[in-house]
């Protein structure tokens, strides 16, 4: 591995995008440790930045340009350091270009610097489970792993100060991440990419083309000895010659006589794309089944919470697209019974409903309606379901909205939780805010 320290040391350093989520403070803290000339800014105010700001306070080495970015912060630096998210056509990272000085993104600036075996994990769906669940199964086999990328509060760039020369980095990686995997022109040795459903498309103005093309940087650049694990609903989306060389993860394919704590046919898929990665570092098979049959899944995707006077409730926070939501509900529902109660609504990202308008009526007994702006794109087909007979609510507030479903729930009936819709807008900070207000309210319910 490359000394980090020195790598760092005296450099002039532009981090675009703070943030909230912990991961940005904590490769701001690191970089300042190491001695970096920091600028960091944000289009976020000191107000809204407060409680990562805080964090930062000790760090004499960095300055604050905030509620905005200044191309003069993006012109005689020795690197930036940009945040997922930020727009494709930036003119602040154009005029970085313009000057020669690399844009670097966390998660590959560490694969570049660490030297060590790197296992990426992208998909629209399903990434979450899988890193988590290739993770479980490296730690029974007693490898040192190293888990980051897209994981709520680790920062990837902290991580350098663990590595050792038999570490193995288990990263989950979004399409903004990926970006920076893409301008190294560099791949992770084990890939796997779960599935490509639309999503983001707002971001993408509509394109997904441009996002597809994100997302193949988890395979572009591999090396000959590199493995590529797909699920089988992308293969049809691969180049000929990839599409020739991946291991292909399905649902049935899973042996029959293993059993998953998770449930749904999408994590029996999941499961198979964790068991093909790690059968191909040949860990042992039945290393890999304890594992895969105690792993209980992660807060947000699918959890199921607790069970309360007999009435089921599921956490799918992390469920922001109709796809998604569709999943959740052929996993927990029965349409014979129809017993889903389904809380549903966000923030708008643009994305095709038409599939979950036909779904829902399938399993729901009743559906509550988050009320928000990507909720009133729904909302007058939603109502013709009553005619159905199922009864249609919604309510302002999350509060409101977890409380109606509690008080027309019938014993042997499930609360399933999964939006559909994004986090964003006037009621939640981010997504793991949306997550944790939902759960305090769970944890209220007597």
């Amino acid at each position: 591995m490359a000394d980090y320290k020195k790598f760092f040391k005296g450099k002039k350093i532009t981090v675009m995008g703070l943030g909230l989520l912990g991961r940005g403070v904590g490769d701001t803290a690191f970089l300042a440790e190491c001695g970096a000339d920091l600028i960091v800014t944000d289009l976020k105010t000191k107000e809204q930045l407060a409680s990562s700001l805080k964090i930062l306070s000790k760090y004499k080495n960095i300055t604050y340009v905030l509620g905005e970015h200044r191309l003069e912060d993006f012109g005689n630096r020795d690197m930036i350091l940009k945040a997922a998210g930020v727009p494709l056509n930036s003119p602040h990272t154009e005029e970085a270009h313009k000057n020669n000085i690399p844009v670097e993104m966390s998660a590959s600036l560490f694969a570049k610097i660490a030297g060590i075996k790197i296992i990426g994990i992208t998909g629209t769906r399903g990434k979450s489970t899988v890193t988590h669940l290739i993770a479980q199964i490296l730690k029974q086999a007693h490898k040192k792993i190293l888990l980051g990328g897209n994981v709520r509060g680790v920062s990837t760039l902290q991580l350098l100060k663990k590595v050792k020369k038999d570490s193995i980095a288990v990263f989950e990686l979004d399409s903004w991440q990926l970006q920076g995997f893409g301008d190294l022109r560099i791949s992770p040795n084990i890939s796997i990419f779960t599935t490509f459903l639309d999503d983001h498309l707002n971001y993408y103005k509509g394109n997904r083309e441009l996002y597809f093309n994100d997302k193949a940087n988890i395979f572009k650049y591999q090396k000959e000895g590199d493995i590529f694990v797909a699920g089988e609903g992308v293969v049809k989306q691969l180049p000929t010659q990839i599409k020739k060389n991946a291991l292909v993860a399905r649902a049935e394919d899973l042996p029959k006589n293993w059993k998953l704590k998770i449930p749904g046919e999408h994590n029996r898929m999941n499961a198979m794309c964790a068991i093909l990665a790690t059968r191909s570092m040949g860990i042992d098979e039945k290393i890999i089944k304890k594992a895969v049959e105690s792993f209980e899944g992660i807060e947000g995707r699918l959890e199921f919470v607790k069970e309360v006077k007999g009435i089921k409730i599921y956490n799918d926070n992390n469920s922001t697209t109709p796809d998604a939501t569709i999943a959740a509900l052929r996993a927990v529902g029965d349409t014979k019974k129809r017993k889903v109660i389904l809380i549903i609504g966000g923030d708008d990202k643009k994305l095709d409903t038409k599939k979950l308008l036909q779904e829902m009526p399938k399993w729901c007994s009743k559906i509550v309606m988050f009320k928000e702006r990507g909720t009133d794109t729904i909302r007058d087909e939603v109502l013709k379901f009553n005619k159905k007979g199922i009864e249609v609510y919604e309510e302002k507030g999350l509060g409101n909205t977890v409380k109606k479903a509690y008080s027309v729930a019938k014993r042997g009936e499930t609360i399933l939780y999964s939006p559909g819709f994004s986090s964003f807008g006037k009621y939640f900070a981010n997504e793991y805010d949306r997550n944790d207000q939902f759960i305090k309210l769970i944890k209220k319910l007597k």
